[in-house]
């Protein structure tokens, strides 16, 4: 069970003679009238020059990466290769330090960045499936039966490692030092607010490196791209774990897994200075009930998007393409996408048609069917087609009965049964 699973873009690590390269290479095309028309606008605008010189071309560069000057963009390149040069620097302790991550996505360049601590994970995916809130026996042998189905795992063997999983957190209240590495999506956000609802006392030392972009990444989809050298850096990056947000994280779970939307909606509509990532995470939650028009969630909509538009494509290239650029908050990995799509596919009346099914399933080929393009420009209702029912944490769609939708707002409706 690896969920996050995903395309790998850029790592974050920024090579600072190439980016002086490319700035001689710029300007000789500034100069000559062969360079965008974009970089001549935003020279006009921000600092006009009859002839442009280096420190422009430079400037272009660093705008271009995210950074307001180049002097800014060099210390950033500075402060990585610090990091990366000095591991231990701010982290003497890091023998007894355990990190934590709901995947092993970071733990190998963990070590070639040179921590030394243990590295502990919960895989659950909470994004998915039912989350009700339980006593423990019952809500682990609810999440391992809809992982073994979901995920083709052995029932007995997903019920071990979640039981396993989530009893290690009992850790966290020792006095060792612990870390928790997360990025702003729902998988890591519901990872952290679950984390952090079941502690009963503020630990010793308990850090939070948490994070939604990275200077010189154009397109961050999450830590597990990241070079080492950028999470020794990140490392730098930790703050203390408050008891504000603890409390928030109680606050936070009770609402997701209650099967009303209503105190979720509240909190996605918000912003929480304790955990400043959480609101936008469970807002992209919330759009994954069903919407007043068409019925379809958003990764159901985004993926028939790009189907209608570009026409049959493989399963892993219309996930590749939800990832690199349509989905606002990546959250998916390739099997969980897979599992999302199936009840459009395994029904009487479906979305969408699945051909080559002699192949793996990344290579099979999907099609749009009349009903998905209904489906997509609101003239039909998809869950009244549906045989499945589905989970947005506690809240329960399911066919033929009434339940809960997202307006134009992304605020909760009522749906009676039509």
């Amino acid at each position: 069970m690896s969920p996050k699973t995903r395309p790998q873009p850029d790592s974050g690590k920024i090579n600072l003679e190439q980016q002086r390269k490319r700035a001689k290479e710029l300007l000789a095309r500034l100069r000559d009238g062969t360079a965008p028309q974009k970089y001549y606008s935003q020279l006009a605008a921000g600092n006009p020059r009859s002839m442009p010189a280096l420190t422009d071309a430079q400037w272009l560069i660093a705008s271009e990466l995210g950074f307001s000057s180049w002097m800014k963009l060099k210390a950033h390149i500075d402060a990585i290769n610090f990091a990366a040069s000095h591991p231990d620097f701010a982290a003497s302790d890091e023998v007894l330090t355990t990190h934590w991550r709901c995947g092993n996505d970071i733990a190998h360049n963990l070590r070639v960045a040179g921590f030394k601590g243990n590295f502990r994970m919960l895989t659950d995916p909470l994004c998915m499936g039912p989350v009700n809130d339980l006593p423990f026996d019952e809500f682990s042998t609810q999440r391992s039966v809809y992982i073994s189905r979901t995920f083709g795992i052995a029932q007995n063997e997903a019920l071990r490692r979640l039981e396993e999983e989530y009893k290690s957190l009992r850790l966290l209240e020792g006095d060792n030092h612990h870390v928790l590495w997360c990025e702003a999506d729902a998988y890591d956000q519901l990872f952290l607010i679950r984390t952090l609802a079941g502690i009963e006392n503020l630990p010793t030392k308990l850090e939070l490196i948490q994070v939604n972009s990275i200077p010189g990444v154009s397109r961050f989809i999450g830590i597990g791209q990241l070079a080492p050298d950028v999470l020794a850096w990140l490392w730098q990056q930790r703050k203390p774990v408050t008891w504000e947000a603890i409390q928030l994280a109680r606050q936070a779970w009770s609402a997701f897994c209650s099967p009303s939307p209503i105190a979720l909606s509240r909190l996605a509509h918000s912003q929480h200075a304790a955990l400043p990532l959480l609101a936008t995470a469970l807002f992209r939650q919330l759009q994954e009930l069903p919407a007043v028009r068409g019925g379809l969630s958003l990764t159901e909509r985004l993926a028939l998007q790009i189907l209608a538009e570009k026409g049959p494509l493989t399963f892993g290239r219309v996930f590749s393409e939800l990832t690199r650029s349509r989905e606002p908050l990546p959250f998916l990995g390739d099997a969980m996408f897979h599992a999302l799509m199936r009840p459009l596919i395994d029904t009487d009346r479906p979305l969408l048609t699945e051909h080559d099914v002699d192949q793996e399933w990344t290579k099979r080929t999907l099609r749009i069917t009349p009903l998905g393009q209904e489906a997509l420009s609101g003239l039909v209702y998809w869950p009244a087609y549906a045989s499945h029912e589905r989970w947005t944490g506690g809240v329960c769609i399911k066919p033929g009965q009434p339940h809960w939708m997202i307006d134009e707002n992304n605020r909760p409706v009522w749906r009676d049964a039509s």
